[in-house]
């Protein structure tokens, strides 16, 4: 992996960082190949429960790197959407922690992310229609599924920027905190994710993002073959019975 994204291993929980300030941590190719893998490595490890992905040098992400675009370079991979994640976001939880700027990708890449903790100081935007483009990386498929209609509209065809406030007053953002703090509220709030059970909360993660393209039939049916493991997993037996005795459950993810 190279130096473009860095990954780090904080107890339970992984630090993904795009490591690019110099151009506002603008998507490459290297870059999406970088949280692509991270993000893999995430699912993938029994150890690690819960992801944050950030930017480096106060700036989430200007979004696309137009100099690499126009070189052929790509922060797409195929058949995943933007960085790995915008299609096919990785089954853990991502908690997206923003400073500074989140534009257009920057901005669909936080959408991919479950939680989003940002500081008081952070603008976010999708300006694709000022230059006769469109959000194609899940702004304008998604925004409206996060927000109310009218005001995802206004956010995608007026492409105005908007502050961190009225983020969260229209509720994409869980958390706002001090300028500087974005990364450690995250942290705060990925290691209380992480203190639950894995199956329950992956699961629990499956059913939410889903739901909304099951009909009512479909949703309970999904429910029962998603959630029938996990009520006969070693971890569910393992909760009850650290509530009985009083103690901190020690979760195996099985």
């Amino acid at each position: 992996m190279s130096d473009e994204v860095l990954v780090e291993r904080r107890g339970a929980v992984q630090v993904i960082t795009i490591n690019r300030p110099a151009v506002k941590n603008a998507l490459n190719a290297g870059v999406a190949a970088g949280v692509a893998a991270a993000v893999d490595e995430l699912d993938a490890s029994d150890e690690l429960r819960v992801g944050v992905l950030t930017g480096a040098g106060g700036t989430f992400s200007a979004g696309m790197d137009l100099k690499a675009f126009l070189r052929g370079e790509s922060p797409a991979i195929e058949g995943r959407g933007l960085c790995g994640i915008t299609m096919t976001p990785p089954r853990k939880p991502l908690i997206g922690a923003a400073e500074g700027w989140a534009l257009a990708g920057g901005f669909e890449l936080l959408l991919a992310c479950d939680l989003v903790v940002a500081a008081r100081t952070a603008r976010f935007g999708v300006p694709e229609v000022k230059r006769a483009l469109v959000a194609g990386a899940g702004a304008a498929l998604l925004l409206a599924r996060r927000v109310p209609f009218a005001i995802a509209l206004e956010l995608l065809l007026t492409g105005e920027p908007f502050g961190a406030q009225r983020a969260a007053e229209i509720g994409l953002i869980n958390r706002l905190t001090d300028e500087g703090g974005a990364l450690d509220g995250a942290l705060e709030l990925a290691e209380t994710i992480a203190a639950n059970g894995p199956l329950a909360v992956a699961a629990t993660k499956q059913i939410a993002r889903s739901g909304a393209d099951w009909t009512t039939e479909q949703g309970w049916a999904n429910q029962v073959e998603i959630t029938g493991p996990v009520f006969a997993s070693a971890d569910a037996e393992e909760g009850a019975t650290a509530f009985t005795e009083k103690r901190a459950p020690i979760w195996k993810g099985r």
